[in-house]
């Protein structure tokens, strides 16, 4: 059984910053592109940026030059390194894997997790 466990979110001020990890099990996680996805409350969940398993990343628009993706295979951990928050960036994060397609719009593979919560606010 797969498991995606999130954590590292909080509350941060405008600008500020964190730094989300997924931890995965029970897969062949190198070999999975990962993405973290975003669910803002009313809003469609959203996905926010993508790691292939070749290690290229690709961020929506909204994100670019804000946020950094990153894996580390040893570990079975993807992050989410969030700087100059905004509050707009609110929301639950959380992750999955997928084919080389995820970023394009390709089903993520396993149910999502529990999410850990952003809240960007001072």
């Amino acid at each position: 059984q797969v498991q995606l466990v999130e954590s590292g979110g909080g509350l941060v001020q405008p600008g500020g910053s964190l730094r989300l990890s997924c931890a995965t099990s029970g897969t062949i996680f190198s070999t999975y592109a990962m993405g973290w996805y975003r669910q803002a409350p009313g809003k469609q969940r959203e996905l926010v940026a993508v790691i292939s398993s070749g290690g290229s990343a690709n961020y929506v628009d909204s994100v670019k030059g804000r946020f950094t993706i990153s894996r580390d295979n040893a570990k079975n951990t993807v992050y989410l390194q969030m700087n100059s928050l905004k509050p707009e960036d609110t929301a639950v994060y959380y992750c999955n894997a997928g084919g080389s397609d995820l970023y394009y719009g390709g089903r993520h593979y396993y149910p999502m997790g529990q999410g850990t919560q952003v809240t960007v606010s001072s």
